[in-house]
């Protein structure tokens, strides 16, 4: 038998977040039993923990019906879980994952901080692209829409306002289709007309199994990179944003960024959280 626990990541006054499976010991697991049990979970994404020879822990990650390089929720549920079974403690720790070696920060008051890779700036999409996904009319795109990449490639949607992104009505097929026009894994969608935090956010991801959902840290961390390569927020040598994520299906999360940035290049980009463990399974 194989423990998963059910891991909530990026929750908020300890609320919503995302789940996310969480295997702490996965070394005699095939790819094709993790597979499986990624799919019978039915998160949006499972992690499966095991040993590195080039870093502290090796994580591979699995939507329901495949395997991605990188989750940011599911990296921020494992390293909270490890916290807790006291397999680590306060510090900084390294994990091998399909998109590199990455570094982890455990902060005290159980944050922990996840290092991404330095922004890749891909195609600009026309709007014309985008309409048939989202239901919207190309007055609602407020800035460019662009595949942005720390580690997944994304297309970001940018709304003119909290009450166009809450209307969104996502057609599944459409997106799908522009995910593999774009090999992208879907469209993460934002508004920056909010007071509370940088931006109200909804990602939709159906190419991959994930068709809503409350916390996209990946995401979270590109979009960080694409507000100061666009020049809509205020850039200082350490920046620091809040999202947003999960509110149109009753899962409030919050998600924090912090960017490093010289000389008006970005050096280091970390998305950082907090996570709730609910429950496991013996499968």
């Amino acid at each position: 038998m194989t423990r998963v626990y059910k891991v909530n990541a990026f929750v908020q006054n300890n609320r919503g977040g995302n789940p996310a499976g969480v295997v702490t010991n996965s070394e005699n697991l095939s790819e094709q039993r993790m597979q499986k049990m990624a799919h019978e979970m039915g998160f949006s994404e499972t992690a499966f923990i095991s040993s590195s020879q080039q870093a502290d822990f090796t994580i591979r990650f699995f939507t329901p019906n495949k395997e991605v390089d990188l989750c940011g929720h599911a990296t921020i549920a494992s390293f909270h879980l490890l916290q807790e079974q006291q397999r680590i403690h306060t510090g900084r720790y390294t994990m091998e994952t399909k998109a590199g070696i990455l570094n982890i920060d455990c902060l005290e008051d159980g944050t922990i901080y996840m290092q991404q890779n330095v922004p890749q700036f891909c195609e600009v999409v026309p709007p014309s692209e985008i309409v048939p996904c989202l239901h919207l009319e190309k007055s609602k795109f407020s800035h460019d829409i662009q595949v942005v990449s720390t580690g997944l490639r994304k297309i970001f949607a940018p709304i003119c306002d909290l009450a166009t992104l809450e209307s969104i009505a996502p057609n599944y097929d459409a997106i799908i289709e522009v995910s593999k026009k774009y090999s992208v894994t879907g469209i993460y969608c934002f508004t920056l007309e909010v007071e509370s935090c940088t931006a109200r956010c909804r990602n939709f991801a159906p190419l991959v199994g994930i068709y809503e959902d409350a916390a996209t840290g990946t995401s979270a961390a590109a979009l960080s990179c694409y507000l100061v390569q666009h020049r809509l927020q205020k850039v200082e040598a350490c920046t620091q944003f809040s999202f947003e994520q999960g509110y149109s299906i009753a899962e409030p999360s919050l998600l924090k960024t912090r960017l490093q940035v010289q000389n008006e290049k970005i050096t280091r980009v970390e998305v950082a959280g907090r996570a709730q463990t609910e429950k496991y399974v013996d499968m």
